[in-house]
């Protein structure tokens, strides 16, 4: 086996070390990103596709999830039955709206512009009129919790040859507060929306293997100190091993799914069966709903089976010799302590496709430490408030084809891989370092490794 070593870095979230050998450096095997369940088209539709071994019947329920997940849901009463009950609060009306064509949200471009696949997560030791994010939007009758506003911060990187980077970063400002005032010293993070295709197989990944993983202590001691959040499951009514979200604050993906409908959407499900409405904004809780719950069971259960399904698109130009530099230089910089190539999938998952499937992810699942440089200071479960999870890698080199748009890291800020490499600081500031010292024809080769994924 060849040894690889670590350091960590890139694109959003960090490294990750273990105490476990990293997977053999398989390059022939790592063309299939999505084990079985990988597709090969490389269109605005390369996230959107479901497993190619799909039977019919799945198939058809996975078109009715995708129904789901893309139309518009309206305010109750209405005289359709199956979409009413948005709201009062909301953030969107469609999962589709934050996730375009299943890939990422977008920041807003400019300080005029209201988000919608971006939200702003709060908490406060005091008590407030908000819930734990802000709800930008309503149905008439209710008021929006607040309009939110990003000015952009601007600032330069300098690699070792001299040449300087543009980064940016976001301020928030919290405008037209309907419900009274924030504490002063309230906390607030960013979360823009990540794509969703490969989340069944992440998902199938057993806890077992993710703790294996971890290094909180830093026994090796190679700088790198990955660790499992763990967060209160209400469907289990147990602490689980979070695994999505970018501090893995969600521990499966009907969590994951109803969570979002509730909080992005206000719609009640058997899991999370109470308006997102506070106490204090009587009229939120005065509107008419659209049945209790609002999403049934079925629904549930299709918009879940679409999530689970979603295939991942295959390496694109992976025997370049250009591009194959760039893996190695990948390797060499320490960037796979914490985007771990390749992850198998449990023989016991919840459905016999998703089960021992070694998949290439290019993440540990795990939470790292990444420095004042993208630090939030809000804490989420066992994260503080400068770890978070590593992101998966797979499909990233798709995002323009996809989004039309390129933005990287949790709140949006990088607009270029470059970008999101040079944010990286705490434990993987080594990784950066190394890209850093890079001479310029090395450093493209590095990218163009990223974006064959």
């Amino acid at each position: 086996m060849r040894k690889l070593f670590a350091c960590g870095l890139f694109l959003f979230l960090v490294l990750t070390t273990a105490t476990q050998p990293l997977p053999a450096d398989n390059e022939a095997e790592d063309v299939n990103l999505g084990g079985q369940a990988t597709v090969f088209e490389k269109n605005s539709q390369a996230f959107s596709l479901p497993f190619p071994n799909l039977s019919g019947l799945e198939r058809l329920q996975f078109q009715a999830g995708d129904a789901l997940f893309t139309e518009s849901w309206v305010a109750a009463p209405a005289s359709t039955q199956g979409r009413d009950g948005l709201g009062p609060l909301m953030i969107t009306r469609a999962c589709a709206n934050c996730h375009l064509r299943d890939g990422r949200g977008a920041p807003p471009m400019d300080a005029n512009e209201e988000p919608t696949g971006l939200l702003v997560r709060l908490s406060s030791a005091e008590a407030h009129a908000y819930g734990d994010q802000i709800q930008n939007r309503a149905i008439p009758g209710a008021e929006p919790e607040a309009s939110v506003k990003i000015d952009w911060i601007a600032s330069e990187y300098q690699l070792d040859d001299g040449t300087r980077v543009s980064l940016r970063r976001p301020q928030l400002r919290l405008e037209q507060l309907a419900y009274g005032p924030l504490p002063a010293e309230v906390q607030t993070s960013l979360r823009l929306a990540p794509p969703v295709h490969g989340l069944g197989l992440l998902e199938a990944v057993s806890a077992a293997t993710l703790l294996e993983y971890q290094d909180s202590e830093d026994r090796n001691q190679d700088g790198i100190s990955g660790r499992a959040n763990e967060v209160f499951s209400p469907v289990t009514g147990k602490t689980e091993i979070g695994r999505f979200g970018w501090k893995a604050n969600q521990p499966g993906l009907i969590e994951q799914d109803a969570g979002a409908l509730n909080g992005d959407m206000g719609l009640t499900t058997k899991i999370f069966p109470a308006e997102n409405c506070t106490a204090a904004q009587v009229v939120c809780q005065e509107l008419p709903h659209g049945g209790e719950p609002e999403v049934e069971d079925k629904q549930l259960q299709l918009l879940v089976h679409y999530s689970r399904f979603l295939a991942v698109p295959g390496r694109r130009g992976a025997d370049d010799p250009e591009t194959r530099a760039g893996r190695a230089l990948f390797f060499e910089s320490g960037c796979a302590s914490c985007h771990r190539p390749s992850l198998t999938t449990a023989p016991d998952a919840v459905h016999p496709l998703l089960a021992n499937q070694v998949i290439w992810p290019y993440t540990d699942l795990l939470l790292h430490d990444m420095g004042r440089e993208l630090a939030d200071d809000r804490p989420d479960g066992k994260a503080n408030g400068s770890e978070w999870r590593t992101s998966p890698l797979w499909g990233i080199g798709l995002t323009q084809e996809v989004n039309n748009r390129v933005f990287f890291l949790h709140d949006g800020r990088a607009r270029t891989l470059e970008e999101a490499i040079l944010w990286h600081g705490g434990e993987a500031s080594r990784s950066r370092q190394h890209y850093s010292a890079l001479p310029a024809p090395q450093r493209g080769q590095l990218l163009r490794f990223l974006q064959s994924l």
